[in-house]
């Protein structure tokens, strides 16, 4: 089967995408990055500088991991040129980059992923089940959050010049694996967005926001630097139905990963409270039990090798990555007018 891949943008989650790639039967046939990196570091057979290059070079299947707001130009292209696209954190910097991907990805022979990893994380995977079989009835409020608990010295090396990317995008963008586990919980879209910084005058290092989604539920979710950050690789989960209550829990190692489930007394047949704590089964490749934490970019990865393999759905296609992609762009305008919702264009 057809599984020759290139990664555009090779830093560490550009490396770490490759390398998992390899182990689970992809060839990385080439890497693309704009530095000048030494031959004998690359998870790759080939190297370029230009991305370019790889449009012509017979590929299967391209992951495009550089820069934050530098995928849909790209993603783009590939699609046009039948090259199947997983490409991470971010489908589009715009509204314009929105339209043009979904017509793209309609339009193409090849298929559109989103490399979002935190939909396959063991919690949510088990509190999206949870919902899907309807335990705790209608969702009405789900928090999600994506955490680091960093020092001022550690923040302030890790945002690094003006030209990082971190810097030149609104504070709400990264809101895509608070939103993307949202939307795969709820089977809804978000129609607006209210948000509200915390930290500086001059900017935001965290962000709370209030999104209302299509299924008449509400949506709070934060994500950027606070303290307390999660162990379940920085996210944490919480879904108030209206039969009860499943969360993933705020515990250390293994038990991160857990999940609390409480149904109340009127809603179960005996009359009592329903309070049950699960456990993820694990995956296991090759013999081997995963880390939990590595699951979600494993699962990805998978998918999109059915994906090349057998023709198989994307895991997270083109329409759920825009929408949760949109909820960060257009927040920028309520976080500029002291938190107004704003609408979330239906692309």
């Amino acid at each position: 089967m057809g599984r020759r891949i290139g990664v555009v943008g090779l830093g560490a989650q550009g490396r770490y995408l490759a390398w998992w790639a390899e182990q689970l039967g992809f060839e990385v046939a080439v890497g693309c990055d704009v530095r000048d990196l030494r031959y004998t570091e690359l998870p790759c057979t080939g190297f370029t500088r230009d991305w370019t290059d790889l449009l012509s070079m017979g590929l299967d299947g391209v992951v495009l991991s550089e820069d934050f707001d530098m995928h849909a130009r790209r993603a783009i292209a590939f699609l046009d040129a039948g090259i199947h696209v997983l490409s991470e954190t971010a489908a589009c910097a715009s509204v314009d980059e929105a339209r043009q991907l979904v017509a793209a990805a309609d339009s193409a022979r090849a298929t559109y992923s989103f490399a979002e990893n935190y939909v396959a994380l063991p919690h949510v995977r088990m509190i999206t089940d949870a919902v899907s079989a309807g335990e705790v009835g209608d969702v009405e409020l789900i928090e999600s959050e994506y955490l680091h608990g960093l020092s001022p010295d550690a923040l302030r090396d890790l945002l690094g010049p003006d030209v990082h990317w971190r810097n030149r995008i609104s504070p709400t963008a990264y809101c895509t694996h608070t939103l993307s586990p949202v939307i795969a919980i709820t089977g809804g879209q978000p129609i607006s967005v209210a948000a509200h910084g915390i930290g500086t005058e001059e900017r935001a290092t965290a962000v709370v926001m209030v999104v209302r989604m299509s299924t008449g539920a509400v949506a709070v979710t934060r994500h950027g630097f606070l303290q307390g950050e999660p162990d379940s690789h920085w996210s944490w989960v919480s879904v108030r139905g209206s039969r009860g209550l499943v969360e993933s829990r705020r515990m250390q190692g293994e038990d991160a990963w857990t999940i609390r489930l409480r149904t109340e007394p009127w809603a179960n047949p005996a009359g009592a409270v329903r309070e049950e704590g699960r456990a993820p089964e694990g995956l296991v490749v090759a013999g081997q039990k995963l880390d939990p934490g590595a699951e979600g970019t494993v699962r990805v990865l998978l998918a999109f090798r059915a994906t090349l393999d057998e023709g198989a759905p994307p895991l997270v296609p083109v329409r759920p990555a825009v929408a949760a992609s949109l909820v960060g762009v257009v927040a920028s305008q309520s976080l500029n007018d002291g938190g107004r919702p704003v609408a979330v264009p239906e692309i």
